[in-house]
């Protein structure tokens, strides 16, 4: 339970991520899709971290880059969970398309408990740490 709160609380800071990278996007020029497809990379990449880091900090470290890898392929499910969720909301929700946040929100909530599942069940696994 208290790796859930933790992966939350990580989830919580990519949020944040997710937001401020998708309004540096828009305000760039990108769009409310291919803006949020960049957001989503940049708190993927940071919610890696923190939860190697901290959420999973007892599991076996594999190397960086193979694990971070890892992270984003098995996750595909939640990503697609995540901006699904988002694309859905913007494209039918007028006052989500003003205001982003909202969907980006729905979809990182969406997206968590699979996440979190496949997260600590093949990427941050002591028995596949060695693979």
């Amino acid at each position: 339970m208290m790796q859930f709160l933790r992966f939350g609380v990580v989830g919580t800071a990519g949020f944040v991520v997710d937001t401020a990278v998708l309004y540096a996007g828009l305000a760039l020029g990108l769009g409310l899709y291919s803006g949020r497809a960049v957001s989503y990379l940049a708190a993927a990449s940071t919610t890696w971290a923190l939860n190697r880091a901290w959420t999973f900090r007892a599991a076996p470290r594999a190397p960086m880059a193979r694990q971070w890898a890892l992270f984003l392929l098995v996750n595909l499910i939640g990503f697609a969970c995540n901006y699904g969720t988002y694309a859905l909301l913007v494209a039918g929700v007028p006052l989500v398309a003003a205001h982003p946040v909202l969907g980006v929100a729905a979809g990182a909530l969406a997206g968590m408990v699979g996440n979190f599942w496949l997260s600590r069940r093949f990427v941050f696994n002591a028995s596949r740490a060695a693979a």
